[in-house]
């Protein structure tokens, strides 16, 4: 991921590079889900290997998830429950 930002920050051309982050950025909830599903599916593997909740947890993500976490996340479970709501006020309108 790192490498595709990296790469359209060297384009040089302003239009061209803006052109490209907004594709990607229009694309992105449908490529958000994809991630988690995929992510979803090899948790499960990595379960139906032998692996532990907790040994599952300790790979995901740099510094892991918990076991619980880890289970939730072989469930299809999201982690939305604790984030606040975002108003509709609170969002800019364009042009600001």
């Amino acid at each position: 991921m790192k490498e595709a930002i990296d790469a359209l920050a060297a384009i040089e051309d302003d239009e061209t590079c803006a052109k490209a982050i907004s594709v990607i950025l229009e694309d992105w909830p449908g490529l958000h889900a994809q991630l988690r599903s995929m992510r979803q599916d090899r948790v499960k593997r990595l379960k139906d290997s032998g692996l532990t909740w907790k040994r599952i947890g300790s790979l995901l993500g740099r510094k892991g998830v918990t076991a619980a976490r880890a289970q939730q996340i072989a469930t299809g479970q999201r982690g939305e429950i604790n984030r606040p709501v975002r108003k509709t006020s609170e969002v800019s309108p364009p042009g600001d």
